[in-house]
């Protein structure tokens, strides 16, 4: 945990008391601060009470904190700071003249001497941050990683000059940095998503592109060029950052900056004469083009940070991958089932179901703007769909004569039905996949919690018709 000293004996209000903001309590107790909590969630608030007594924290209303006397309010990302509306406090705080800032800010002030890397974007954060993060440590380096991703900012651990964070950011983290600089940033794709909370396209565009902000002629922004969005960031960033501009693709051949062929092969063009290097399709945890994505940031963000190419290599080839997302959790009788709840949205889904085929896939759950008709190039490769949660009928809309499904409300049914479907058929390379294309929310209070049900299905599977002693991944 990183103590806020610089808030000593200063008052400070924290709003939202989930995992980050319970983090932010702490780490604002340990530095010496008073510290005026609150959660519009009764849940919350009882969990808060177990945790802390009275004394430096308060737990109380907003209307009651000392506004006039507030250094700052620290706002949990989930929180609304704009739209659809402010939260009533956020209101507040403006109207007090209260600066509302988030727990990445507050580590930057804390950690000013540490490296940052820092990764954004639609889709593939979580991968990529893991990713550098692993390369990192295997060659030795210091390094914590974070945000948005796994451990809360201000849990993570103390770093000097010669340590870094590596850090996922969401949108809705990047709308509350105002000082925070990155040595290595990255915006990796975007494509249409929490569109209710920035306002349309336009503000989730301009949120993502804050990572970029007050960097200096000694940092690097790294931007993908092959989605529209991302390459019009690239192109003002040419025109109005002092940073190093990189581009990155796997769609197109680069003059400079770091691209993927058809063939898989990374190629490096940082600097004249950069050498042909490795092929991405000889690192196991790396499927599809996606990834070939996230290898290409993760190597260009490592080289920068001064590993050398045989370092970054051996930690591409070792990294395990990431849990829930296109993870195998058992191969029972030539069927795969694989773990995809993290692909939250449509563009995430296609990822998992572009490599292959007679696909039983389940689908469903709290859906996001534009549901899955975009997925509709990639229905071929699926052999039957079981639809869950509350997007079924608009799925089922969807795939009506296009794909055979069956809805069955529940994960639980789902699996059941596609797991005993896929086995009778006996297709060649069936794959039971869950890949949501949706929220969570619906039905579970995380994307993890809905995967790691899932693995247990799975295991349980395994168990019961193998006895857990072969085909296992």
């Amino acid at each position: 945990m990183i103590a806020l000293r610089h808030y000593q004996d200063r008052k400070l209000g924290v709003l939202g008391l989930a995992t980050a903001g319970l983090s932010t309590v702490s780490a604002l107790i340990a530095g010496g601060a008073d510290v005026f909590a609150w959660d519009d969630k009764e849940d919350s608030r009882k969990i808060f009470q177990q945790h802390f007594a009275e004394g430096k924290v308060r737990l109380l209303e907003p209307k009651s904190w000392p506004w006039k006397e507030l250094a700052a309010m620290v706002l949990s990302p989930g929180i609304p700071l704009t739209h659809p509306k402010p939260h009533p406090t956020v209101i507040l705080a403006r109207e007090a003249g209260v600066r509302v800032t988030g727990d990445i800010e507050l580590l930057c002030e804390a950690q000013p001497l540490a490296k940052k890397i820092a990764i954004t974007g639609t889709n593939g954060k979580s991968t990529t941050t893991s990713l550098i993060g692993h390369i990192l440590k295997t060659a030795g380096s210091r390094a914590e990683t974070g945000g948005n991703l796994g451990i809360s900012a201000l849990s993570l651990g103390p770093q000097g000059s010669d340590g870094c964070y590596v850090l996922e950011l969401s949108s809705y983290q990047l709308d509350l940095l105002h000082t925070a600089r990155f040595n290595i940033a990255m915006l990796l794709n975007v494509t249409p998503d929490h569109l209710d909370r920035h306002g349309g396209m336009e503000g989730y565009v301009a949120a993502k592109a804050h990572i970029f902000e007050r960097q200096t002629k000694h940092d690097a922004a790294l931007v993908s060029v092959d989605d529209g969005y991302s390459r019009s960031v690239y192109t003002a960033l040419r025109q109005s950052s002092a940073a190093n501009i990189i581009g990155i693709s796997v769609a197109h051949e680069l003059k400079q900056g770091v691209f993927v062929d058809k063939e898989g092969v990374l190629h490096d063009r940082l600097e004249p004469n950069s050498p042909v290097l490795f092929n991405m399709q000889e690192v196991p945890a790396l499927t599809g083009r996606h990834n070939w994505q996230n290898g290409a940031f993760a190597y260009t963000a490592c080289k920068l940070y001064g590993l050398s190419v045989r370092d970054i290599e051996k930690g591409l080839k070792t990294f395990p991958g990431l849990r829930h997302r296109l993870q195998t959790v058992a191969n029972i009788h030539g069927v795969r089932f694989i773990n995809d709840s993290k692909a939250t949205n449509a563009d995430a889904t296609s990822h998992a179901l572009a490599p292959f085929t007679n696909i039983y896939w389940i689908a469903g759950g709290k859906p996001k703007e534009g549901g899955i008709a975009s997925l509709e190039s990639f229905f071929p490769n699926i052999a039957h769909a079981f639809l869950i949660g509350e997007s079924e009928a608009q799925f089922a809309a969807t795939l009506e004569g296009k794909v055979p499904f069956t809805r069955c409300q529940t994960l639980a049914h789902a699996f059941e039905a596609a797991a005993e479907r896929a086995f009778a058929e006996r297709k060649q390379g069936a794959i039971v996949l869950l890949s949501p294309a949706c929220a969570s929310w619906d039905q579970w209070k995380s994307f993890e919690e809905r995967g790691d049900a899932f693995c247990t299905m799975a295991e349980r599977l395994l168990d019961k018709v193998v006895g857990g002693k072969s085909n296992a991944v």
